[in-house]
């Protein structure tokens, strides 16, 4: 299954106003694994950029104006995303700009059904919870050190790593415990969970010869020999 964990950056808060994305970051998940291929592009919006975006991300307009507007690079976005399945921090906000963008230069939009939602997933699992990126870090123990600002590609790594911690680690699939053993009343596996003892030990497999065998090999390999020190 490939997955793309996708982040934006942008001028604002709604693209019906004129605001537009200034970067986009995505990193390429098979089976939930990385496979180090990446997409990061920085856009030129067209328009000068708030105060208060600029405080948010550092991209300002001297930085952005020999950047290629969305036009240029929309095409090459659709084709690295595919039909992955997008994992995004609150998908609604990146959906709604990607699809005005995509929308008006005449590119196939986004379908919602595409989207996995990590704020949602967070807010499930976690409820009443802070669910910030920066917060779901702090629980996981993800090391977000280097975000003093938001970075599109830096922000889907680090988000990379904070979904496959949602789904249950990097082996989400991975059942250790028979259904209903081992478990607490949520669910959750405890980590003292042992197997019961057997009612019957099950009988030795080494036969007579074998153990005698094994006891005139030990005796060559003299008094420090480990089999000797087991007990």
């Amino acid at each position: 299954m490939r997955e793309i964990v996708l982040d934006t950056e942008t001028t604002g808060f709604d693209p019906e106003q004129g605001d537009r994305i200034v970067e986009i970051g995505g990193v390429e998940l098979f089976n939930h694994l990385p496979t180090g291929r990446t997409y990061h592009q920085y856009i030129n919006p067209e328009r000068s950029m708030p105060a208060e975006a600029f405080a948010v991300h550092g991209l300002g307009d001297e930085f952005l104006r020999d950047k290629p507007v969305f036009a240029r690079i929309g095409q090459e976005f659709a084709d690295f995303v595919g039909d992955a399945k997008l994992v995004i921090h609150n998908a609604a906000f990146d959906m709604k700009f990607l699809n005005f963008e995509l929308k008006r230069i005449g590119l196939p939009t986004l379908p919602w059904s595409q989207a996995i939602d990590t704020l949602a997933i967070a807010k499930q699992r976690f409820p009443g919870s802070p669910a910030s990126l920066d917060a779901l870090c702090r629980r996981f123990g993800v090391d977000n050190s280097k975000r003093e600002k938001h970075g599109a590609l830096l922000d889907s790594e680090i988000l990379a790593e904070v979904y496959l911690e949602l789904i249950g680690g990097r082996q989400p699939d991975l059942v250790l415990a028979p259904s209903g053993a081992g478990r607490s009343a949520g669910g959750v596996a405890q980590a003292d969970w042992r197997p019961r003892p057997r009612a019957e030990p099950l009988p030795p497999r080494l036969t007579g010869a074998e153990e005698e065998a094994h006891a005139a090999f030990v005796a060559k390999l003299g008094a420090g020999a480990i089999w000797l020190k087991r007990q």
